[in-house]
């Protein structure tokens, strides 16, 4: 039986009513009178739901999902125009110290001088990035950095003494690993996605190779054209813009890691092997570069280098989009192989025939860049990750110069006109065999 209304009146709660809310009710016996009828409610129409925003779909390219990541435009693109110096300085000195002293051995010492500054001071830069942040240290240690560069300029201009040039070329040592903390914010961004993270880390190689194949075209313009201090001038206001840009994208920056015990990540086990192959890596690069200027001898020597980088390029892209990553000694296995290419083609003594021997022997180099990259970031831990990249590159630069020197010392003892294309082959070998001895690398 259904419990009777209830209604508060002033004299308390007492029995209500019951009506009918049908539109019609009869009366339940002929003498009562008839109940009053409430008006009838008409349901109001139920409030539709906004439905939600159909999100937009996800590009099948996974470049182009790079570009989708919330933030990862800003960052690309100042990235991009700080990168592009690194390929500047160094060709924009020796154009600048050149003219100014007629002499390319200072110029090459003073860069030299320079790169081993900068070897040594780049991890310790590095962890201060990852103990304070990106934005907190790489702008002030940029600023530091373009100073120098402005002063060595100014040095060059008045024809200062030699020893000026050395040292203020080392104040320039201070420039931040801006392509390590690119791909330490795509660690961050991409944490748990390792397929994208890798066509990330191939994203970045490419880039390095691109902003290497066109920075000293720039300079050498910039300096030929204009006068012989315009490479560096643009290259220090690219510099810092670019830096500047990057920076503020502070959605994007990683976290500071809390302070950690762990020391230096050469202690990781597997990393000191690692360096020890891209130590070796560099050696090739270095001693390419100075055999093929040596053999050309010419001004098409920066246009034929340049294909070496621009099929590394390609290659970066091609083998980013791959979603299967093979093991370092596979790269390096093939970049053995395909470092005799230019050394075939130079024995035949055809410029074409070297300008397509360098074209496939760069297709082995971003491979092998993104895959050991990728080990570095495996191995280090997330809180001394910018520390752990820097060495790897270090490591590249200690190569890089041991190799440029190899390579010019055997340009200059040639027995026959390609003997020199022998170092970087060898120089490849040795890289697969340490990493075949020390068993170091795996699936990145």
């Amino acid at each position: 039986m259904p419990q009777p209304d209830l209604t508060l009146t002033p004299a308390g709660p007492a029995l209500a009513p019951r009506y009918d809310d049908r539109r019609t009710a009869a009366p339940s016996h002929p003498s009562h009178p008839t109940r009053p009828t409430l008006p009838t409610r008409t349901s109001a129409p139920a409030p539709t739901r906004a439905s939600p925003p159909t999100p937009a779909p996800t590009p099948r390219n996974g470049y182009l999902r790079l570009f989708a990541v919330p933030g990862a435009r800003g960052f690309i693109v100042g990235n991009l125009i700080a990168r592009l110096p690194m390929g500047m300085f160094g060709v924009s000195a020796v154009i600048m110290i050149a003219a100014a002293y007629d002499s390319y051995a200072l110029a090459g010492g003073v860069t030299a001088t320079g790169m081993a500054a900068g070897a040594l001071t780049a991890p310790w830069i590095a962890r201060l990035v990852d103990r304070y942040g990106q934005a907190r240290i790489a702008v002030p240690a940029t600023a530091y950095a373009v100073l120098g560069h402005l002063v060595l300029l100014l040095c060059v201009h008045e024809k200062a003494p030699s020893w000026a040039l050395f040292a203020t070329a080392a104040l320039t040592a201070t420039s931040p690993n801006t392509g390590g903390m690119s791909r330490a914010r795509w660690a961050h961004l991409l944490r748990g996605d390792r397929d994208a993270l890798h066509t990330a880390n191939a994203f970045e190689q490419a880039t390095d190779e691109l902003c290497f194949m066109l920075g000293p075209v720039v300079a050498a313009l910039l300096c030929s054209t204009l006068f012989p201090e315009a490479g560096t001038l643009v290259g220090a206001a690219l510099f810092l813009t670019g830096v500047l840009v990057f920076a503020a994208q502070r959605s994007t920056e990683p976290p500071v890691s809390p302070r950690t015990a762990a020391g230096s990540p050469l202690r990781v086990p597997g990393m000191a092997p690692l360096l020890a192959v891209f130590l070796a890596t560099g050696a090739v690069f270095g001693s390419m570069e100075v055999v093929t200027v040596a053999f050309v001898d010419g001004p098409v020597a920066g246009p034929v280098l340049a294909l070496q980088a621009a099929g590394s390029c390609a290659a970066g892209l091609l083998y980013g989009r791959a979603r299967r990553t093979v093991r370092l000694r596979t790269c390096l296995a093939a970049m053995a192989v395909l470092m005799t290419m230019p050394l075939l083609a130079a024995s035949t003594g055809s410029l074409l025939a070297l300008a397509a021997g360098l074209l496939v022997a760069g297709m082995a180099t971003a491979p092998t860049m993104v895959t050991g990259m990728g080990l570095v970031q495996r191995l280090t831990p997330a809180s001394q990750l910018n520390e752990g990249m820097t060495l790897a590159v270090t490591a590249l630069l200690g190569g890089i110069a041991a190799g440029s020197a190899t390579g010019g010392w055997a340009a200059d003892h040639a027995p026959f006109a390609s003997f020199g294309f022998l170092v970087p082959a060898t120089a490849a070998a040795a890289a697969l065999a340490l990493c075949a001895a020390t068993r170091v690398g795996g699936r990145a």
